[in-house]
């Protein structure tokens, strides 16, 4: 029986386009604590999603494990920002995870203390500029003097849990346009928010507002090392 069962599950993986190492299993049963079953509904999404050319394998599997762990009210949404691409590629990612959709994808800035074309450095700090990454929540809205801003939630101490404090929110900007990365070869910097183009500004935030998780990605080392969520051990 056990066997039959062990040639089932390897004829599902192989039923992926995306290559999956025993590596990459086992990796994610050894941070969830949960059966190689999980890791196939993980791949299974990844899959009808269509990521496959558009995020990296491990930024959605993060995610995944933070969704599946945490409790938030709007659970149909799933949001992920890839700080592994350039600011001039689409990054942010808006997800329906009800009816397995790509609802929006976008570029969006970063903070201009964490790098220049690529965001590299991260922080947690008041007055550091940068970006913090990990999982947040979504709050209300407001109009600002950045207009209509969507208020997020850091979710994990120590990594993002001053991000309401230093006022890092999401809004609309001027540098997030085709036009800035023309005149400039990459988008504008913020000090901290993940900005989106005055285009879908809004949509994005009546899409996400209230209660919906976003996760915001980079192979970042330390971040992994430091996360509590993604340790099998974690229950929240």
């Amino acid at each position: 029986m056990f066997r039959f069962l062990s040639i089932c599950i390897l004829m599902v993986f192989a039923s992926f386009s995306t290559p999956i190492s025993s590596e990459n299993r086992l990796s994610y049963v050894e941070r969830t604590g949960q059966f190689e079953g999980k890791y196939l509904e993980m791949l299974s999404l990844y899959t009808s999603f269509g990521l496959d050319s558009l995020l990296p394998l491990e930024a959605f599997e993060q995610a995944f494990i933070g969704y599946e762990k945490m409790d938030h009210p709007k659970k149909n949404i799933l949001s992920i920002i890839d700080f592994t691409k350039p600011s001039t590629e689409e990054r942010m990612f808006v997800l329906d995870m009800e009816n397995q959709k790509v609802l929006f994808q976008t570029v969006v800035a970063h903070g201009k203390n964490s790098g220049e074309q690529f965001a590299r450095k991260f922080s947690n700090k008041h007055g550091s500029f940068q970006s913090s990454l990990g999982f947040f929540r979504t709050a209300n809205t407001y109009y600002g003097g950045n207009g209509y801003s969507l208020v997020i939630e850091g979710l994990e101490k120590g990594i993002n849990d001053q991000a309401k404090a230093r006022a890092v929110v999401i809004h609309g900007a001027d540098y997030c346009s085709e036009d800035f990365i023309r005149k400039n070869g990459r988008l504008g910097r913020s000090y901290g928010c993940p900005s989106l183009p005055h285009e879908v500004n809004r949509a994005i935030i009546d899409t996400i507002k209230e209660g919906s998780l976003l996760f915001i990605y980079a192979k970042d080392q330390e971040y992994q090392m430091l996360s509590a969520l993604l340790r099998p051990d974690t229950k929240v």
